[in-house]
């Protein structure tokens, strides 16, 4: 169901749920202040109650509101990398919904890069937990049409066009000290992340190492590190390079199952329906999730996916793939 800008916001006031787009993925809205709102989110996404979620606010200056401290290694990220696909989790203030974080000591926050989002948050006055607008692990959606084939058409859509980075952020987690650490990758790469930093990710020590080891603090809890996300609903099966994948194609097809293929660049093809995409980490990640909605519509037996070069540059979209699917 589509909506206005004006109705999304009536809406969210009013302590509903709404689809909204940001660069990254649609995300399923609500007034991260609200509790009984939150859980709609739970609900409609059968999503587990202690994975935190994301809130969404308009503009860097908000984040106080948020949080106990804002050191200034996260200062610095914010101001370089905000609005944008970035997703900070910083120690909370006591009064944040233990809802959106999930039980957590920590919040997630982020300035999403997309006009219509940024409308929503600034006119409306909002700030809005949004995780993906989807089904729990199933594929993440890029259009109001994918958000409304795999959630209904009674959600409530405000229609922003096709993502155009079509992953999900990259969330970094600073501590009250400056130490930060990557929880998911995303186009914001770790390199790019360290050189605003101006120092390396914090390591932490595996448990009985040495003395120090023991006063170690687990990670946040973050989005999107379930062992099986991001996937469609046909089996999808991994490739390191071409040449199997076209061998699984022939055994497939010699067995009687149909398939169709994902492939990345140049190169012979295999004898399925196929889509190839740019050989750009960029371009892989804007058309991923689109492209296997389309194949995933196919309704074939298997889904054949060629794997990227194990390449810093192609972290976020092996992370996605390898949760996908099966090597």
């Amino acid at each position: 169901m589509r909506v206005s800008l004006e109705q999304a916001i009536a809406e969210l006031k009013n302590g509903g749920v709404v689809a909204i787009p940001t660069e990254t993925v649609y995300g399923l809205a609500a007034d991260a202040t609200n509790d009984s709102a939150l859980r709609k989110i739970f609900a409609i996404k059968q999503r587990p109650a202690d994975h935190p979620l994301i809130v969404h606010i308009g503009d860097i200056s908000q984040v106080q509101e948020w949080v106990t401290t804002f050191p200034e290694v996260a200062i610095a990220l914010a101001t370089a990398f905000w609005p944008g696909p970035l997703t900070l989790v910083l120690p909370a203030q006591p009064h944040v919904s233990r809802v959106v974080r999930g039980d957590e000591p920590t919040v997630a926050l982020r300035v999403p890069n997309h006009p219509v989002a940024l409308a929503l948050l600034t006119k409306g006055g909002l700030s809005v937990a949004a995780p993906s607008a989807n089904l729990f692990t199933q594929l993440s959606p890029t259009t109001s049409a994918h958000v409304e084939a795999g959630l209904g058409e009674d959600i409530p859509v405000l229609d922003g066009g096709a993502c155009h980075v079509g992953i999900e952020s990259t969330i970094v987690s600073v501590s009250a000290d400056g130490q930060w650490q990557l929880l998911r990758p995303g186009m914001i790469s770790e390199q790019a992340i360290a050189a605003v930093a101006t120092r390396a990710a914090h390591q932490q020590a595996p448990t009985g190492v040495s003395a120090d080891a023991a006063v170690q603090q687990p990670l946040p809890k973050a989005p999107g590190q379930h062992a099986l996300h991001y996937s469609p609903r046909t089996p999808l099966l991994l490739f390191k390079d071409r040449t199997a994948l076209t061998q699984e194609c022939e055994s497939l097809q010699q067995a009687g199952l149909s398939c169709a293929a994902m492939l990345i660049g140049n190169g012979d093809v295999p004898n399925c329906p196929h889509v190839t995409l740019p050989d750009s980490p960029d371009k892989v990640a804007e058309l991923l999730y689109s492209t296997l909605h389309s194949l995933d519509a196919m309704k074939v037996d298997r889904l054949l996916v060629e794997l990227p070069p194990s390449l810093p540059i192609w972290m976020a979209v092996l992370d996605r793939l390898s949760r996908a699917g099966y090597r």
